[in-house]
């Protein structure tokens, strides 16, 4: 067997990348530098993985002394600058930094991630390829029944036989149309379906891939809305992963966007003016407070409070 023309498995691929070691004069992210081209599951079958980044948190500090002067001069050091620039919604210097990712994940995933128009995407194509036989199917802790409060979100586990039976119908309904996609595109004997046309029969959990690049501004607010609480679990769990790389990656920066971000609220002026009269030592209600029930119960969720 001649070895030298066996094509190289993706994992093979990986572990010759991340073994070749390039000499640069660019400045380099070490926390980064360890996730290049290793690949973070998520899901069951999905991934992220880093193939290239540009800057670091002195990136972001050098091009803020360029556009400020001699404005910085009272913030004694990077990390407080960088946190100022946060908490006044400085943009422009967050954007000297980029990242490029390649995502594996299922399609029904991919249409909401595709939402944030911000970023340059290049996806497999099922023109051209055949997709391959993987689809997403929650674990059964994940099964939830439609939120009777809220339109978009689940509510209480689905448990026993109805889990179950919602499992066999994903999975089974899944195979089928596979099946019939390869017998669509099938050539044995006969000319075969466009694959372009056949891919239609193919179901929304079905796993997809791209390579995402996007600047570390609009990653930000990809992550601010994707990595909440409210957001849903499957995209949520990438959306962690991420937050996990960015964290190694640009460390002062993703501290301060926990801190102002993630971890922060935005109040409208009659919420604030709520907030004064509670310090004050008045007692606000939903009728008293000028708000509507909806804004008055996430203003009280903000609080944790929740009466």
């Amino acid at each position: 067997m001649n070895m030298e023309n066996t094509p190289q498995t993706p994992e093979q691929e990986i572990e010759e990348l991340r073994a070749t070691q390039t000499l640069t004069r660019r400045a380099v992210s070490p926390g980064m530098e360890e996730h290049l081209y290793t690949i973070h599951p998520v899901l069951d079958h999905g991934f992220v993985r880093v193939i290239d980044y540009m800057g670091d948190d002195a990136a972001i500090t050098q091009a803020a002394r360029v556009s400020y002067g001699k404005g910085t001069k009272a913030v004694s050091n990077d990390e407080g600058l960088i946190r100022y620039l946060m908490r006044h919604w400085h943009s422009t210097p967050f954007e000297m930094c980029e990242i490029k990712l390649h995502v594996k994940l299922p399609v029904f995933v991919a249409r909401q991630w595709i939402r944030h128009r911000t970023a340059n995407v290049n996806e497999y194509s099922a023109r051209y390829s055949i997709l391959d036989r993987e689809f997403y199917i929650p674990a059964v802790e994940d099964l939830a029944a439609q939120s009777t409060t809220n339109n978009q979100g689940r509510g209480d586990t689905l448990e026993g036989e109805e889990a179950q039976r919602v499992l066999n119908y994903l999975r089974d309904d899944a195979m089928r149309a596979y099946d019939h996609y390869e017998e669509m595109i099938s050539q044995d004997g006969q000319q075969g379906l466009a694959r372009e046309l056949a891919r239609m029969n193919l179901p929304a959990n079905i796993y997809t891939q791209w390579y995402w690049k996007v600047d570390l501004h609009n990653l930000f607010h990809f992550l601010r809305l994707r990595a909440d609480a409210h957001a849903q679990y499957e995209i949520r769990v990438y959306a962690d992963e991420i937050c996990r790389l960015v964290k190694d990656w640009v460390p002062y920066a993703y501290s301060a966007f926990e801190d102002y971000r993630l971890g922060g609220a935005t109040l409208s002026g009659k919420a604030l003016d709520c907030v004064r009269r509670m310090l004050a030592g008045e007692e606000v209600t939903q009728e008293t407070s000028g708000m509507s029930k909806g804004e008055w119960r996430e203003f009280r969720g903000v609080l944790n409070d929740p009466g």
